[in-house]
């Protein structure tokens, strides 16, 4: 076989070789494009900035500035009764009478006994002026006009308190009473409360003593009033840590014109910190967690195609439906937060904009 004929074959051999890689490849290309996955369909919100008021979380029970329970300091029969279940009352407005007749009548007696006394004492009193009376008789009238004059009063004194009347301004509870009841020495015949201003009882741990001082603004959350924020100061911090709970105790003071808050209420307590400016935050839903750290997916855009970053993150507070970012974003960066099962790092997607997932949810 001649060297021509050799070369001849030689190069159809590398031609058809040519022929059949370029269709080998054009078959593998088309192959792997049918197998290739669509672009996963997701939802994305964008990094937010903005200012965060950083506070310290608590329970709390609603206390009346003033509360008692009415009562009698003697025995008696209720003669008259002058207020109602509910009753807005001022200081010393009078409640319950007791009867009081036996008494009026002991007190004209010892009144009685108080002028001879009196009429005594001054006749004494001028004898020894003029020399005619002993020192011992003058000081023995004294005494018996000092004696009548303290009888008298005592039961001045037990007649008043038959007269039950309010020791401060407030608002009555429910009667407890009925004409021609006999009361011990005790008996309940109302409450009385002063709702405005009004307090909120509190505790926390020790670690945030120092976060703590007077006047700091403080806001409550109650069950009877949802969606109402009560603001409120602290007007007193108790000098001791509780060694059984390792936590301080707080009292705070809140106007209530409106009577909304009343004694023995549970309270959310919020106590307000100084505001934090530039917290970078996500939905809760953007953040994936796991035990090898919080992390998201990271929209990013090349040539027009749109992929996913898996990226690691530091997260902080939660609040209102919002994780913050502490580390691993940047303000305006845009991030996966529905579809996230489906993703991996590089994956292409689409984003879906009929999906609104980036909305704050009502916290405490």
């Amino acid at each position: 076989m001649s060297t021509r004929v050799l070369a001849v074959i030689v190069l159809l051999i590398l031609l058809f070789g040519a022929l059949f890689g370029v269709k080998y490849w054009q078959d593998s290309q088309q192959a792997a494009q049918q197998h290739m996955p669509p672009p996963a369909t997701v939802a994305v919100a964008t990094v937010e900035q903005s200012d965060w008021q950083p506070y310290l979380e608590s329970v709390g029970t609603l206390v009346a500035t003033q509360g008692v329970f009415v009562s009698t300091e003697i025995a008696g029969l209720v003669r008259d009764i002058q207020f109602e279940s509910g009753q807005q009352v001022e200081a010393g407005t009078l409640l319950v009478q007791l009867d009081d007749s036996v008494d009026r009548a002991e007190l004209d007696g010892l009144a009685a006994e108080r002028r001879l006394a009196q009429h005594e004492y001054a006749r004494a009193e001028k004898l020894v002026a003029d020399k005619l009376g002993s020192q011992s008789t003058f000081d023995k009238a004294n005494a018996n006009l000092q004696n009548a004059q303290a009888q008298l009063d005592a039961k001045r004194a037990q007649l008043e308190k038959k007269a039950i009347r309010a020791p401060f301004s407030g608002q009555l509870g429910i009667r407890k009473v009925n004409l021609g009841q006999y009361l011990e020495p005790g008996a309940q015949i109302t409450s009385l409360q002063q709702l405005d201003p009004i307090f909120v009882d509190f505790a926390l741990p020790e670690r945030d003593q120092s976060s703590l001082a007077l006047n700091q603004a403080i806001s409550i959350r109650i069950k009877a009033r949802p969606g109402q924020l009560f603001s409120g100061t602290i007007s007193a911090i108790d000098p001791r840590i509780d060694r059984n709970t390792r936590s301080v105790s707080i009292r705070a003071t809140f106007a209530n014109p409106e009577r909304q808050l009343l004694p023995g209420m549970f309270a959310e307590v919020r106590a307000l910190l100084p505001m934090r400016s530039g917290i970078l935050t996500v939905p809760r839903t953007a953040i994936t967690y796991n035990t090898y750290g919080d992390a998201v997916f990271v929209v990013q855009e090349k040539d027009g195609v749109l992929s996913v970053e898996h990226r690691q993150v530091e997260t902080g507070e939660v609040r209102d439906g919002r994780v913050e970012i502490r580390s691993g974003l940047s303000a305006g960066e845009r991030v996966v937060n529905a579809g996230q099962v489906k993703l991996r790092d590089g994956v292409q997607v689409v984003i879906d904009a009929t999906v609104k997932l980036d909305k704050p949810v009502s916290g405490p």
